[in-house]
């Protein structure tokens, strides 16, 4: 999937430099590098010549001057969880773990934010932000790194309600190509001052600088919360479900869909007893009063569908046992073929198209013959296929290949995108051009060509150069 690079001897001078500037943090171990040239993507590993423990935002610029002098690729590594090639060394270099800066800075109740350093996990921040009464609310799943999640524009089930990391994101600090330090943003809630640096490096995968503190927006814990589990007849009725609650106003807190055979896997791995049906995992939040009206509104809609009954749960251990099976969806769903991997792939479209979009990749899935279960955020018209396929057949590969390529183009047809929330690493960058217009993806380029003239960050990944 990828064309062969040429990699470069790690330069003798520099592997000396950064082992003298930082002793045992600085390794050339192969088990070491090659946990840091491997993700959750059907690549094969592609490890890098050496890897740096940073502790600080100034020993990461400190790193990065030296790869710039000595011109040697350096790719940021949060936790390793990103599922599109994107922290793999195409070109070797220097692997940047940032794992050991998980520290919270400060946390502002006050001021709706918090500001961490880019090490720091989603479920560290929260743990940090217990009793204080609010919370940070992008959720992925996977329990990434906030560094990661901004480089990558991160989303997942709590979007619909509170936005994506793109939403979230106050600030950041960001180590540039030639190893300066810059500070994208003030705390205020708004600006007009200048550029928004924050959004540019916000997405950009780590191409055009090395995000070492993030600043956040949090919200209130909402007064009430209610889950509901409910299952349909079919995946077009669940979404369509969905899709009239967002149309009539429903806030939504999480709006989740798992095909049949998403649930299938669940209930072997959770030990559930699920429905295998399609599903929605539904959650409401607000007002005593609200929860109530919203989840009202929701039963209509999913009768007037053909759903089933509802599954409810108000206390917090209630709604665990719900949710947990759910955030567990990508781990059960490759026990359905012990020894695959998965070409995961996602896309997301307008609300008006999803249901039909997602109907069509179904049919595209069965006559294809792979097993390939369907889940996703429908409430903001993003889905995922995890297309499992023996990592020791070329046939399936191509096959999973071939209808991942269907799956991005159906989605462009109907004016979506490539990836609604993975990013584009390797795997997605020969659709840019095909999404945003030849034009468009030449200002990348040259924005890529300004600001890392070397072609040194994290090369190969998001536009060629």
């Amino acid at each position: 999937m990828t064309e062969a690079v040429q990699r470069r001897p790690l330069p003798a001078a520099f592997a000396r430099e950064l082992a003298a500037a930082f002793g045992p943090r600085f390794t050339t171990s192969a088990a070491e590098c090659l946990q840091h040239g491997r993700d959750e993507s059907a690549y094969a590993p592609m490890p890098p010549d050496a890897v740096l423990y940073a502790s600080s935002t100034e020993e990461v610029a400190q790193a990065v001057r030296l790869c710039a002098a000595h011109r040697v690729p350096v790719i940021p590594y949060g936790v390793g969880s990103s599922v599109e090639g994107h922290l793999l060394a195409l070109r070797g270099g220097l692997s940047i773990d940032l794992s050991r800066m998980d520290q919270v800075l400060a946390v502002r109740p006050q001021d709706l934010s918090a500001t961490a350093q880019a090490g720091c996990t989603r479920e560290g921040l929260n743990a940090a932000l217990r009793g204080t009464g609010f919370f940070f609310s992008v959720d992925p799943g996977a329990n990434a790194s906030l560094g990661g999640m901004a480089a990558t524009a991160a989303s997942g089930t709590n979007t619909v309600r509170y936005g994506t990391m793109r939403d979230n994101v106050l600030a950041l600090m960001v180590v540039t190509a030639d190893g300066s330090i810059v500070r994208t943003a003030r705390r205020a809630r708004k600006s007009s001052a200048g550029y928004c640096l924050t959004q540019l490096f916000a997405g950009s995968e780590g191409t055009l600088g090395i995000i070492t503190e993030v600043t956040v927006r949090l919200h209130p814990q909402p007064e009430a919360i209610a889950a509901a589990v409910v299952c349909f007849p079919g995946v077009r009725e669940a979404v369509e479900t969905v899709i009239e609650a967002m149309q009539s106003g429903v806030p939504l807190a999480r709006a989740e869909m798992l095909d049949s055979l998403t649930i299938r896997a669940i209930n072997v791995h959770s030990r559930t007893t699920l429905t295998e049906a399609p599903t929605l995992f539904l959650e409401f939040s607000g007002s005593e009063a609200q929860v109530q009206e919203q989840s009202g509104v929701l039963r209509e809609l999913a009768e007037a569908h053909g759903g089933g009954d509802f599954q409810w749960a108000t206390r917090p251990e209630e709604r665990s046992r719900l949710w947990t099976p759910r955030h567990y969806a990508y781990f059960a769903c490759l026990q359905l073929r012990p020894g695959s991997r998965s070409l995961t792939t996602d896309a997301c479209v307008p609300l008006s198209a999803l249901a039909e979009c997602i109907a069509e990749t179904v049919e595209d899935i069965a006559t294809s013959g792979l097993i390939a279960p369907v889940f996703g955020h429908v409430g903001d018209g993003n889905f995922h296929c995890l297309l499992l396929v023996d990592p020791a057949s070329a046939e399936e590969a191509a096959l999973a290949e071939s209808l991942s390529e269907r799956i991005v183009r159906r989605a462009i047809r109907h004016d979506g995108t490539c990836t609604g929330e993975h990013g584009v690493g390797l795997h997605k960058m020969r659709y840019l051009e095909e999404e945003h217009g030849e034009a468009a993806v030449a200002v990348m380029r040259r924005i890529k060509q300004a600001l890392d003239p070397l072609d040194i960050l994290n090369p190969g990944k998001v536009v060629q150069v």
